[in-house]
């Protein structure tokens, strides 16, 4: 089994890595950390057969830190490494910034010399991530990326800042980078020339990016499920989820009540309807209505209920009996009047889908008994 030494493995990056190689089946794992000495370092290069660099310094008080503590530790690697005439891959996470004049990119630039140096010294394989901005579950606000802030601040009605609403962000998913991380540990990079790259990576301007995250927020009150079909969208709202408060994972509905039951809406959407969850008590018919284009799909999932339909151009009547027991979709067609009557002694559940939000100015039902 490949032995897998990883620095920073506490980190943003580190952390997920971890859980997946476990996840994997790797579970020969060397984590260091800020908290592990270089007595164990030393140790750890002793064995592996694979290091996953990810240790850095991202958002230190003083300037000069960047390059201590994105250089030295590399340094120090590279130093054990060789001491020990171990000459296993070396995956190094550097930053795009690497090409830009500032003190975070001069350090990740000094460090991607060092390793490119010391593979031409020992024909080692280094491969070189310059990564953009990274988002996902376990990163930190303030600190790795302004996703992570914007999620962290909306989720608890903190305001948050735009600076510049039209500039525009690179950003790599958190679970595309493990996949490639994985593939890189295979002997599979995304390698174009000296450099590797993740392969999946996201545009969206700084004021889009708030204003997505905002419409998580405000999904819980409108009801509107976030286009699952954009990637990126689905990934920010996976993102933004993790940063739930712990005691705000649930919200209430609003439940239309009456002596017959209730009838409670539960997601919309623009283009594939809304779900809803109607409660009938015993004895209780509900719908004798019918739809020109609107159409629904019925399932019972508690209860006995008797599902009947009559075409508005005829007297024959038809019979669904449904129950909690055998979970069963009704359709019910256009041109056809139709009711749910709860034959059972207890409450009876239904899960109600409509292919389109209900619109007040335009709502197609027509009420005719059956």
């Amino acid at each position: 089994m490949t032995k897998i030494l990883v620095t920073g493995a506490s980190g943003f990056v580190g952390k997920n890595l971890v859980a997946e190689l476990r996840n994997q089946g790797y579970n020969d794992l060397f984590l260091f950390n800020r908290s592990n000495s270089m007595e164990q370092l030393e140790e750890f290069t002793k064995h592996c057969d694979f290091v996953f660099h990810l240790a850095g310094v991202n958002r230190p008080e003083h300037e000069e830190e960047f390059m201590k503590g994105n250089l030295n530790l590399t340094s120090k690697l590279i130093e054990l490494l060789k001491k020990n005439n171990n000459s296993s891959p070396v995956l190094i996470t550097s930053s795009i910034q690497a090409e830009k004049d500032n003190a975070y990119g001069k350090s990740k630039m000094a460090g991607e010399k060092l390793l490119f140096n010391y593979s031409q010294e020992t024909g080692a394989e280094v491969l070189v991530y310059r990564l953009p901005n990274l988002f996902g579950k376990w990163s930190k606000p303030n600190y790795n990326t302004v996703v992570a802030t914007y999620c962290y601040n909306v989720a608890r009605n903190i305001e948050i800042q735009v600076n510049n609403p039209e500039a525009q962000l690179k950003l790599a998913y958190i679970d595309d980078v493990l996949e490639e991380f994985v593939k890189a540990l295979k002997e599979m990079p995304s390698k174009i020339g000296a450099y590797c790259e993740i392969p999946v990576v996201h545009s969206i301007k700084l004021g889009e990016l708030a204003s997505t995250i905002k419409e998580f927020k405000e999904s819980r009150i409108t009801l509107d499920v976030p286009n699952m079909s954009n990637p990126l969208t689905k990934k920010l709202y996976s993102t933004y989820l993790s940063f739930l408060p712990q005691d705000d994972f649930s919200y209430d509905l609003k439940m239309n009540m009456d002596n017959r039951g209730s009838f409670t809406e539960f997601l919309r959407t623009p283009d594939r309807g809304q779900v809803s969850v109607n409660i009938s008590k015993p004895g209780i018919t509900k719908g004798n209505h019918w739809h020109h284009t609107k159409n629904e799909k019925f399932l019972v999932v508690s209860g006995e209920g008797l599902i009947r339909f009559r075409n508005i151009d005829s007297d024959e009547i038809i019979e669904y009996r449904v129950n909690g027991e055998k979970l069963q979709v009704v359709d019910i067609p256009t041109g056809y009047t139709h009711s749910i009557v709860n034959v059972g002694e207890v409450e009876l559940v239904t899960i109600m889908w409509v292919n389109e939000s209900f619109d007040p100015n335009k709502p197609d039902t027509i009420i005719l008994e059956v």
